[in-house]
């Protein structure tokens, strides 16, 4: 555990590097959806559709991470650029400043965690609306996202497992592992965190569900030192303990360089896979220039000689040509299901920024100075 002195330190160089490294930018290419649930996390809603639509389209949910936004992680991913060329949708939740003013996923907060409560059930209710507005496909619905974003895709994939064909998790966390302020950074860091046999019991606990279980595609960099490698380690022995899988890989292999490690179920279908980026910090791994090129380095968009996009949707076979369908006109659908949420609509806070926030702070004494600070960073709301 880490003592006040160090966390405030640490929090202090967070909020200097995420000022400085802002990701936010504003695409009109996006559309807003609204009116899509209860929307108990308060949540915003982005949606991207292609031209053409192929009949029965699969859905992508991509997730961003800290002081991104919705458009910016796009903008680097490629998400959009490449539902362009196969005629899949793709869906992104962002969050407000209102809910986390580092714009975080409050990947660690009880209530926006559990199945049907909070950020996570915001974000099942824009699913839905998504799919039966516009006739997707229920059967191929996959969810992404980077960091905070990977850690509530790891979220949304515990809780409705039976709504997700395949997950992808980029310098995420296992599902969880942290429920205060203190074991999130401990966890972020590597410190602490439950034992293999408690993470896997906690991933089936999550959702009364019981298989068939979603495929996961799991990317780290080796020198991350926001989210260290063991994150990556836990999220591994979860997914492999609900698909019944050994420890060792059934192959490993190298693609663009880089490490790849597979695990297959008892019908030889690959399940599992491992990406380890050698040398890569914090972020996601982009291939951007080259025939295969996809998005844009960035902030926390880090240009490593290979596309984590591309290689999720192949994984997930969303580019083979089978996968397409015949191209079509968007049609109308039925009305939005009912999920009889648990909780009512949370309306969006207005919190101060976080200059003003600090500001303030300093006349009202050093325990709003420790709070200030974790708003800063993301870790309280």
């Amino acid at each position: 555990m880490r003592n006040i002195s160090d966390t405030i330190a640490r929090l202090s160089a967070m909020h200097a590097r995420s000022a400085a490294g802002s990701g936010e930018r504003n695409d009109a290419h996006l559309s807003e959806i609204t009116g899509f649930g209860s929307n108990p996390g308060a949540l915003r809603a982005r949606l991207y559709l292609p031209k053409t639509l192929a009949r029965q389209a699969a859905l992508v949910v991509v997730l961003h991470g800290c002081t991104q936004n919705a458009a910016s992680y796009d903008h680097g991913a490629g998400w959009s650029e490449l539902a362009a060329e196969h005629g899949f949708a793709v869906l992104f939740p962002e969050q407000q400043r209102a809910n986390n003013p580092n714009l975080c996923f409050n990947w660690f907060v009880p209530g926006d965690i559990r199945r049907d409560s909070g950020e996570a059930l915001s974000i099942r209710h824009m699913i839905e609306s998504v799919v039966v507005t516009h006739g997707l496909d229920r059967k191929r619905i996959f969810v992404t996202g980077l960091s905070a974003g990977g850690a509530m895709a790891a979220v949304m994939l515990a809780d409705y497992p039976e709504l997700f064909a395949g997950g992808a998790i980029i310098a995420g966390l296992a599902y969880g592992t942290a429920s205060t302020i203190p074991e999130a950074f401990d966890r972020m860091r590597g410190h602490g965190g439950p034992s293999r046999t408690d993470l896997q019991r906690l991933l089936r606990a999550a959702s009364p569900h019981k298989g068939p279980w979603p495929r996961l595609s799991l990317w780290q960099g080796s020198a991350d030192a926001t989210v260290v490698p063991a994150n990556a380690d836990a999220v591994l022995a979860q997914w492999q303990g609900v698909h019944n899988l050994g420890e060792k890989p059934t192959r490993i292999e190298k693609i663009n360089g880089q490490t790849r490690k597979v695990w297959s179920d008892s019908n030889g279908r690959d399940v599992v896979e491992a990406f380890t980026i050698a040398g890569m910090g914090h972020g996601t791994p982009l291939q951007t220039g080259g025939g295969d090129g996809l998005g844009k380095a960035g902030p926390f968009m880090l240009d490593v000689g290979i596309s984590s996009t591309r290689h999720i949707a192949r994984f997930w076979e969303l580019t083979k040509p089978d996968v397409r369908g015949k191209a079509s006109e968007v049609t109308s659908a039925p009305a939005l299901q009912s999920f009889a949420p648990t909780e009512k609509s949370r309306p969006a806070r207005i919190d101060p920024t976080p200059e003003r926030a600090n500001a303030r702070s300093a006349a009202n004494g050093i325990s709003k100075v420790i709070e200030d600070a974790l708003r800063a960073a993301g870790l309280m709301r």
